[in-house]
């Protein structure tokens, strides 16, 4: 098994745990899957949902608690890599990279739009710095604006795939014809991109696969294909040390395959998650919003048709039938909560 390199990070398993808001991977998730080999992630959305005065101050409740989350992993871990995943559709991304950097992350992840500002943003630090794309069209745009900007390249870059859980790089009808999207050749592409920014700059630069990748045979298709490693989310809910509630794990245990629906996101996306009586709500009447925290740029409070954070704070604390359940489209074949440990076995099982 061929270790992850990035940079002068070394992962001895070639797992990256997906970052999974709000609250779902914290300390807890990310510590545990770093201390195996692997690179664990916190998310940095709404990462302070339950600190004491989150409702009064999210901005300052949040900052607070990434860096608390950003030691304590790194504690847990034992010295393995730590990364954040930050939504650069979010508001107050800037400070949240700060936080990060402050912290001693070791890693950050982004997508949720294109990171033209990231570059510059960390200029100065040791931290690495990795787009998410779903196209080699979105990879050459980003990659060509921080070459001209900050010549600079990326570290590591994410590949995300339309099975996977939480908001998708793609358009509704895409998802409805999904087995038309071509992913394995746009990841084709985009190891050919990486290649040649990576010659520019002479650098290797490695190339996850993530989306729907759920067995040691998935993770050895995509390091045959040239994969430096794997990105997988919906697996490490299912684990004891998942920083989400147990009823929300167990959701993935008893979900069937029809349970996993297409949902609109309040700020225009298609997301992925567990049907239940809160999506049957909205999608037919939508929900009020009481209280607006700020959380996403394109979101407008007055016409959205629901809070997403509150939505996914409720889901977290494991109010299963009021909260948002993102999953990935393999999450009915969880079958059993186990550890990190195991998971990771069985990833690496072909490997």
């Amino acid at each position: 098994m061929k270790p992850l390199i990035i940079g002068d990070l070394i992962a001895k398993v070639p797992v990256v745990q997906g970052g999974m808001g709000v609250g779902v991977s914290r300390s807890s998730l990310a510590g545990a899957v770093s201390s195996c080999g692997g690179v664990g992630v916190i998310s940095g959305a709404q990462v302070g949902y339950d600190e004491d005065d989150f409702e009064i101050n999210p901005l300052k409740a949040n900052l607070r608690a990434l860096k608390k989350h950003i030691l304590k992993a790194k504690e847990i871990s034992k010295g393995g890599i730590i990364g954040v995943n930050l939504m650069v559709a979010m508001n107050y991304y800037e400070d949240h990279v700060k936080t990060c950097i402050e912290s001693g992350v070791d890693l950050i992840i982004s997508g949720a739009g294109l990171p033209t500002a990231l570059p510059k943003l960390v200029k100065g630090s040791s931290v690495k710095i990795a787009p998410i794309v779903s196209t080699s069209k979105a990879l050459g745009v980003i990659l060509k604006m921080w070459d001209r900007k900050e010549s600079t390249t990326a570290d590591l870059i994410v590949v995300e795939g339309p099975k996977a859980g939480g908001h998708l790089g793609y358009h509704n009808d895409e998802l409805d014809n999904i087995d038309n999207i071509d992913y394995d050749g746009e990841f084709l592409k985009i190891l050919d991109i990486a290649k040649n920014y990576g010659e520019k700059f002479n650098k290797n630069i490695p190339v996850v696969a993530a989306g729907g990748i759920f067995t040691g045979n998935d993770v050895k298709k995509y390091i045959d294909m040239g994969a430096s490693g794997v990105q997988v989310g919906t697996k490490f809910v299912a684990t004891h040390e998942c920083d989400a509630a147990y009823d929300y794990k167990m959701t993935y245990v008893n979900a069937s395959q029809d349970d996993i629906k297409i949902v609109k996101s309040p700020v225009g996306m298609p997301g992925r998650a567990i049907d239940n009586s809160f999506i049957k709500s909205v999608s037919s009447e939508g929900r009020k919003i009481k209280k607006c925290y700020n959380c996403l740029i394109p979101c407008n409070p007055s016409s959205t048709p629901y809070c997403i954070s509150k939505a996914l704070i409720d889901a977290v604390r494991g109010d299963i039938e009021n909260g948002l359940l993102f999953c990935g489209s393999n999450a009915y074949k969880v079958d059993r909560l186990k550890n990190v440990s195991e998971v990771i076995d069985e990833l690496t099982s072909k490997l």
